[in-house]
């Protein structure tokens, strides 16, 4: 197979509707970085990397949780430099983490229409159960951290780590859910940098790039929805 055949092969693999949602993140970005005035390449390689990461994870190709890794670490940096040391925190030590881990299990739990899709799963109480305890551990533990280093929008940053955190179990596990869980985490980042962008406008591609999220992550439930039903069918 030539180049020319692969990246036809590879275009396919997309429905159009998940094309546009691509393009329209990428281009809408891209964009808001153009406009901001305030230039920091960093900022728009870490929101282009986001959301092309999410239309994988939509569709529960592995990939996603690689460019997720690479993500978490950029993004780390961004946040350090918006003294969110609670963001930083949250993907550098929780995030990326979650993303092996979360690669590792997608890796050993294909669906058995193919190797490019993972296994949804279905949650036990138990499963919930650790979910929940988990990210009310993080919570608190990380409340008094953020506090000590004098963390800028210290409670709204707290909440962040909270959803952060229930999303990345619920991904690991599988679960549809998790996606529901990145939106409420999606909301919480845009009041987040949105407020960091009224004193520097760099960044506002970071504020548009959850904006996109928001779009990407309510799709990948949908889209994980119908993968459970089908794979139910197969």
């Amino acid at each position: 197979m030539n180049v020319r055949d692969a990246l036809k092969k590879f275009i396919r693999y997309f429905t159009p509707f998940e094309r546009v949602l691509w393009l329209s993140s990428v281009t809408l970005i891209t964009l808001s970085f153009c406009l901001s005035g305030d230039f920091y390449p960093l900022t728009l390689i870490a929101s282009l990397l986001g959301v092309t990461s999410l239309i994988f994870i939509a569709k529960g190709h592995f990939i996603g949780q690689i460019l997720i890794i690479i993500f978490s670490i950029l993004y780390g940096v961004i946040s350090i430099r918006a003294h969110y040391y609670g963001e930083m925190i949250t993907y550098l030590f929780m995030s990326l983490p979650a993303a092996v881990f979360a690669c590792i299990s997608w890796l050993k739990n294909p669906s058995k229409q193919g190797k490019h899709e993972v296994q949804v799963g279905t949650l036990s109480v138990k499963k919930w159960l650790i979910c929940i305890g988990l990210s009310i551990v993080a919570t608190i533990v990380l409340y008094f951290v953020l506090r000590y280093f004098n963390t800028d929008n210290l409670i709204v940053s707290t909440i962040s780590v909270t959803t952060s955190m229930f999303a990345a179990s619920l991904l690991f596990f599988r679960s549809p859910y998790y996606a529901l869980a990145y939106v409420s985490n999606d909301i919480v980042l845009i009041v987040l940098w949105v407020s960091a962008s009224i004193h520097d406008t760099s960044y506002l591609p970071t504020v548009v790039c959850f904006l996109t999220f928001l779009f990407n992550d309510s799709y990948s439930f949908i889209n994980w929805k119908r993968m459970k039903k089908r794979q139910a069918d197969y």
